[in-house]
C-alpha cells in the first residue's frame, strides 16, 4: 500500500495525509529493552496515549567490526518497527550517526578510532566512508517501512544535537544527501538544545528542541511559520556514578506536557521507557568532570526500568486521555499486565580465578616500547579492543611519583610490579600517550587485552582454566562464579551485591553491566528473559577499587596501597531479589 502525502509542515500544524496532526511521542529503545519484551513496552505506551515511537539507531552495535553488520535478534530494528506498526503507532527514526554521550562513545564504532587522524562526525574522508558503508546496510531495510511506502516511519532526524558539536559547516548537508540518496523521503527533523538550535540546523529540515522546561524564550529560535516540535521533553534524567540520582516530580513533568499539548505543540517524551544499557555501552561525561554513566536507563520515566506503571505513568495517562477524547482520537483503555517479579536465594559464589591466572586466556600478550591505546591493539580481526579491560605491565626499578599526564581517563589500578588494569568507561578517551615515573617516560610494556567479550569467558571453560575455592575474604582483582536457581517459569528481579565494590556481572554468559558500591545504582535489573528454569550460572570480573594518590615505597619498588578492598559483609553472596526500590 502507498500513500501519497505523508507528514508535512504547514504555517502553524503538522498534517498527515492531509489532516492535521499533533505528535504525542515516546522514546523506547530497542537496544535497551530485551527483545521479549518489545511488544510489553509498546503496549504499555499505546495504552498510556502515545500515537508515536521514536528510536535511536546505535551504529556501535549494529557494526561491532568494519565488515560485520548485525541487524538479528535484538538488533533486528526492522522487526521492530514493523511491530510499532502491527500496535498502531507511527515512528520516528534517528539513526544518527551520533546518539548521545549517554552510550559508549556516542553510539559510534570504536574501530574508527584506530585511524590516528581520525576526525569523528566531519566529512573527513575516514568518517564518510565509513558511514557511507554503515547506511548501505541500515537505509534499505528502512526505505519500505517509510509511511508513503505503506509503513509506520512518519519522520527522519538528521543527526543528533549537531549544534552542540559543530565542527565541519558542510556535515550536516552530507548526512542528510546520504539519507536522501539511499530513499528517505519522509519529513526531515534536526534536534538540538535552545541555545544551539541554529548551528544545528539544515535546510529543508525542520528543527525541534530539546527542553525539561518550557520556556518562550527556548522557542523563538525555531523554525518561523512553521509547527514547534520539542522532540526531546527530557522526563527524568540519567545517573552518574557517584552522584545523586536524579528525579522529576510527576506534577512538574505533566504540567509542561499539558502546557505543550495546550500550545499545539507536538512532543515527544525522551525517554517514555528508558530500559537498561546492558554490558558496557554506557557512556560518559567529560565536561565539567569526567564521570561515567550507571547501566540503569531507567530515566526517572513514567514505564520504570522494569517496565512498571509509575506515579508519572497515571498522570499522563490521565491527561492523554482527555486530550485524545476531545479530538475524538481512539483510545485503548486497558493496561496490560504487570509481570511478576521474584524474590529467589541468594546466588553464593563458590569458585575464582585470579587475574593473573586469567591472562593466559587473552589474546595476546602484546609487546610494545609505549603504551598502546586498546583501540589500537592487534586482535579483533584488526578491529582493535572495543571494550572491557587492558592490562599494562612494565618493570620499574625505582619508586616515585606516577602520573599519567591526564591520559588515563576511565580507572586504573596498581600492583607491586607496576601493573596498571585499565578500564573502559565510557570512553571519552582511553589510555593514550605515556606514564610517567619522577617524570620520566615508562618504557617496554607487556600489553594484555581483556574485552571481556562471551567468548573470553568460554575459553575458562574450553580450556579447563585452573578455578580455585574462593578465600573468605579475597584480595585481589579476579573472576568469581556461582549459581542461581530459579524455580518454574523464570520471573524478572535484581541482583544485589552487599560488600562487594566494584565490577561487572554475567548472567549464563550475559553481561548485565557494570556495579560499584560508591552508587547512586545500588541493584542490577535481570529480566525473566535472561534466566533458565533451574541451574544459572552467574559470573564476576570484580577490580580492586582505585584509591587515587596512595602510593608508598617499599625497598626501591612502587606499591599501591590496596587495604579494605571489599568489606564482605555476607561472606560470598550475591542478592537476588524483588525489591524494585533498592534499585537507587
Amino acid at each position: 500500500m502507498s500513500r501519497k502525502m505523508g507528514l508535512s509542515a504547514n504555517l502553524s500544524q503538522f498534517t498527515l495525509e492531509g489532516q492535521p496532526f499533533q505528535i504525542m511521542g515516546g522514546s523506547v529503545h530497542y537496544f535497551r529493552v530485551p527483545r521479549a519484551y518489545w511488544r510489553d513496552r509498546l503496549l504499555k505506551m499505546k495504552a498510556c496515549g502515545i500515537n508515536t515511537l521514536t528510536t535511536y539507531v546505535p551504529w556501535s552495535l549494529h557494526q561491532p567490526k568494519r565488515r560485520e553488520f548485525n541487524f538479528h535478534t535484538q538488533l533486528d530494528v526492522e522487526a521492530y518497527i514493523s511491530l510499532a506498526a502491527e500496535l498502531g503507532l507511527w515512528v520516528i527514526l534517528r539513526p544518527g550517526p551520533y546518539i548521545s554521550s549517554e552510550l559508549d562513545l556516542g553510539g559510534l564504532p570504536s574501530w574508527l578510532l584506530r585511524d590516528g587522524s581520525m576526525r569523528l562526525r566531519t566529512t573527513y574522508p575516514g568518517f564518510t566512508q565509513a558511514l557511507n558503508a554503515f547506511f548501505d546496510k541500515l537505509i534499505p531495510k528502512m526505505v519500505p517501512l517509510q509511511f508513503k511506502k505503506g509503513g509506520p516511519i512518519i519522520a527522519v532526524q538528521v543527526e543528533n544535537d549537531y549544534g552542540s558539536f559543530a565542527k565541519d559547516e558542510s556535515y550536516m548537508p552530507f548526512i542528510k544527501e546520504a539519507l536522501q540518496s539511499r530513499g528517505i523521503s519522509e519529513l526531515f527533523l534536526t534536534s538540538d538544545n535552545h541555545i544551539t538550535l541554529k548551528s544545528g540546523g539544515v535546510e529543508g529540515a525542520i528543527r525541534s528542541v530539546k527542553l525539561q522546561r518550557l520556556n518562550q524564550r527556548h522557542l523563538r529560535d525555531l523554525n518561523p511559520n512553521s509547527p514547534t516540535m520539542v522532540m526531546d521533553f527530557w522526563t527524568g534524567w540519567y545517573d552518574v556514578w557517584g552522584d545523586l540520582h536524579h528525579v522529576l516530580p510527576p506534577e512538574d513533568m505533566v504540567s509542561t506536557v499539558r502546557e505543550i499539548l495546550r500550545r499545539g505543540m507536538s512532543v515527544n517524551l525522551y525517554m517514555f521507557h528508558g530500559g537498561s544499557t546492558f554490558g558496557f555501552m554506557s557512556g560518559a561525561l567529560d565536561k565539567p568532570s569526567y564521570k561515567a554513566l550507571v547501566p540503569s536507563y531507567d530515566y526517572d520515566a513514567p514505564l520504570s526500568e522494569a517496565g512498571e506503571y509509575t506515579p508519572k505513568y497515571h498522570l499522563l495517562r490521565d491527561l492523554l486521555s482527555q486530550f485524545n477524547s476531545r479530538l475524538k482520537t481512539k483510545f485503548i483503555h486497558d493496561m496490560p499486565a504487570l509481570h511478576y517479579k521474584e524474590a529467589y536465594e541468594a546466588a553464593i559464589m563458590y569458585q575464582h580465578l585470579s587475574l593473573w591466572d586469567a591472562l593466559s586466556f587473552t589474546e595476546g600478550p602484546f609487546k610494545s616500547l609505549k603504551p598502546v591505546n586498546m583501540e589500537n591493539l592487534p586482535v579483533n580481526n584488526g578491529n582493535g579492543q572495543s571494550y572491557g579491560y587492558t592490562l599494562y605491565e612494565t618493570t620499574i626499578t625505582s619508586g616515585g611519583p606516577l602520573k599519567s599526564g591526564d591520559n588515563v581517563r576511565d580507572r586504573a589500578l596498581g600492583r607491586r610490579t607496576l601493573s596498571l588494569l585499565v578500564e573502559n568507561c565510557g570512553r571519552t578517551i582511553s589510555l593514550v600517550g605515556d606514564i610517567l615515573l619522577n617524570n620520566i617516560p615508562l618504557r617496554d610494556f607487556t600489553i594484555y587485552s581483556l574485552d571481556m567479550k562471551p567468548s573470553f569467558i568460554d575459553r575458562f571453560v574450553l580450556y579447563q582454566a585452573p578455578w580455585k575455592t574462593l578465600p573468605e575474604n579475597p584480595s585481589f582483582p579476579g573472576f568469581f562464579v556461582g549459581r542461581l536457581f530459579a524455580y518454574g517459569y523464570p520471573s524478572d528481579t535484581f541482583v544485589k551485591l552487599p560488600g562487594w565494590e566494584k565490577g561487572v556481572v554475567f548472567i549464563n554468559g550475559f553481561n548485565l553491566g557494570r556495579y560499584w558500591s560508591i552508587g547512586p545504582q545500588q541493584t542490577l535489573y535481570l529480566p525473566g528473559p535472561f534466566l533458565n528454569s533451574g541451574i544459572n550460572q552467574v559470573q564476576q570480573c570484580t577490580n580492586l577499587h582505585l584509591l587515587e594518590g596512595w602510593f608508598e615505597k617499599f625497598g626501591n619498588m612502587l606499591v599501591c596501597f590496596l587495604a579494605e578492598i571489599w568489606k564482605m559483609e555476607e561472606t560470598n553472596k550475591i542478592h537476588v531479589n524483588d525489591h524494585v526500590n533498592d534499585e537507587f
